[in-house]
């Protein structure tokens, strides 16, 4: 089957180690189904595995992805749930200590076919294109866990999301206003300031800029760059939830004496469950919410798709198609 896979691992130039070719079909082990992808979306987690971020060597050559939605072994439209518990695990899929993604340790979603536990499958609403519901898995599901299952946020709630653009606060930016929550999203740059506002941000500002009022949480995927900014924008008693630190985890000041004067708290996200992306699709099918996609193309054409998120040249998912 044609697939697009990891075979090296380059820090400096990680799109070099991509390759676009054949792979053998998969097997489903019992417990497991075979799902026919139709469509297949672009994380920044491919573009670390490229760069061995959570990818060993004696896993290549690994199939990338973690996104999919197709067609299961009677034909059902589904998503694709790429967390993968142990299989004796119960509870929260995401508090296993041995879970992993797909394409970490089994094999990924951008190929014409995937093998997932049966349980990791969760059906398509039929007036979602698979286009649509292939973004859902990674940043979806981790802004609904973020705003809603960690966050515990509300309608009539306010909320800063941090770097507007990224695939997670693009998501919460989305699915924040469609909850009835009050929105402010920040980036560096205007023309993806402008966006966040037709996305549905209240207000859009300049990354640091004060905001107008404090907000009962932030959705921090920024890190060192943002952190200050997060701290002082926070009520007494909010909460800073946080997946992610792309623009680095180490902090010269993290503000601690804020944090326990203003008894603000620091909230951890991970993922989603399989239920939490029921929940999700169950949202946007209520609201007629979709996911913003900035460009779609075939498998086949995939490098170019790398290119644009190395490059920072996207505001949405990309999505590949089969």
């Amino acid at each position: 089957m044609f697939a697009a896979y990891a075979e090296k691992f380059s820090s400096d130039d990680p799109i070099s180690g991509l390759v676009l070719g054949e792979r053998p079909d998969p097997v489903a082990p019992d417990g497991w189904t075979t799902v026919t992808v139709k469509a297949a979306s672009l994380n920044h987690h491919d573009l670390w595995s490229l760069q061995g971020v959570g990818l060993k060597a004696e896993s290549l050559p690994m199939i990338l992805g973690c996104d999919a939605a197709g067609l299961d072994e009677d034909g059902n439209e589904v998503v694709v749930h790429s967390v993968i518990s142990s299989p004796d695990w119960t509870g929260d899929e995401t508090l296993d200590p041995k879970r992993s993604l797909l394409s970490e340790r089994h094999q990924g979603t951008f190929a014409e076919k995937v093998v997932v536990p049966r349980r990791n499958v969760v059906a398509k609403p039929d007036g979602m294109s698979f286009e649509e519901a292939a973004c859902l898995p990674t940043a979806w599901l981790t802004a609904y866990r973020m705003l809603f299952t960690q966050g515990g946020l509300k309608a009539g709630d306010s909320v800063l999301v941090q770097g507007a653009g990224g695939g997670v606060a693009t998501a919460a930016i989305t699915l924040a206003r469609a909850a009835g929550l009050k929105v402010y999203a920040t980036s560096r740059d205007e023309a993806k300031q402008k966006r966040a506002l037709e996305l549905g941000a209240h207000e859009a500002l300049a990354s640091g800029e004060r905001l107008p009022v404090k907000v009962d949480a932030v959705i921090e995927t920024v890190g060192r760059a943002t952190w200050k900014h997060s701290v002082r924008s926070l009520r007494p008693g909010g909460a800073i939830i946080i997946s992610g630190t792309t623009s680095g985890a180490d902090l010269d000041d993290a503000l601690l004496t804020n944090i326990f004067f203003l008894q603000l708290k620091v909230i951890g996200s991970t993922m989603g469950t399989r239920n939490d992306l029921a929940s999700l699709v169950s949202l946007l099918e209520a609201t007629g919410t979709r996911p913003l996609i900035d460009r779609t193309m075939p498998l086949t054409e995939a490098k170019a798709g790398f290119e644009a998120m190395h490059a920072g040249d996207l505001f949405g998912k990309v999505v590949f198609t089969l």
